[in-house]
């Protein structure tokens, strides 16, 4: 065997392995929600979402609300709408925060237009099923590619640049003035003089450390404290 037929072995065995986690995840999650309250908040997405410390946040800022999260590393807008049931309309949730598409901007066969549209069935599907549902979506946050290490990450920067991440966001936030959404930019702080994301948030360019994740709760709290009020005034 050659080292590039090494290599495709290595990366097929890699992208079986990640699909295997997928399905656990999602199975994990079908089988949990029969035991969650119905009209909580939920945040659903990829790994930015499912890696976000929300628990321990959520009792740290001592805020008196039920969240779930249902974010799946490594989805992208085509696995989630393949996962709607599983991941958001079982729970029937009061509030609902999206961070979706980011996976989907990784390589030069990137379509701005049909990962918008696939975006838009997921909006779509929200709001014909779960009429009452405050829908949030929120912007991408931005990488950090100076930091990274690893090759295939460094290859992954190539085309995950923070102005396709920006005019990715424009077209989210154009979604939700075309369906009622509240669009959240959350990342003013997390930016460094260059544009980039902080070298101090972030794992390895992309995904955040806690501390990274701490203002983008900080900006989130004042929404997350008033729908904490208006859960203790229904119990």
């Amino acid at each position: 065997m050659t080292e590039q037929e090494r290599n495709v072995l290595l990366n097929e065995l890699r992208q079986q392995e990640s699909q295997r986690k997928k399905q656990i995840k999602r199975e994990r999650f079908r089988r949990l929600n029969p035991y969650a309250k119905k009209g909580a908040v939920v945040f659903a997405g990829s790994s930015l979402m499912e890696q976000f410390p929300l628990y321990e946040f959520l009792q740290d800022d001592d805020l008196h609300c039920t969240l779930y999260n249902r974010g799946i590393g490594g989805f992208t807008t085509t696995e989630l709408l393949e996962a709607m049931d599983e991941c958001i309309l079982e729970l029937q949730p009061a509030h609902l925060f999206l961070n979706i598409g980011t996976n989907d901007l990784n390589g030069p066969d990137y379509d701005r237009a049909a990962m918008l549209g696939r975006y838009e069935e997921i909006v779509q599907q929200i709001r014909k099923k779960l009429p009452e549902t405050k829908l949030y979506l929120l912007a991408y946050y931005p990488v950090n590619p100076t930091v990274a290490e690893d090759p295939g990450l460094i290859e992954c920067f190539r085309w995950r640049t923070n102005e396709r991440i920006r005019e990715a966001s424009e077209g989210v936030q154009a979604l939700a003035r075309k369906y009622g959404a509240e669009f959240l930019d959350l990342n003013k702080d997390l930016y460094d003089a260059a544009g980039n994301l902080k070298a101090e948030y972030t794992i390895e360019g992309m995904h955040l450390y806690a501390n990274g994740y701490r203002p983008v709760m900080d900006a989130l709290l004042p929404l997350l404290r008033k729908i904490g009020e208006e859960q203790g005034g229904k119990q």
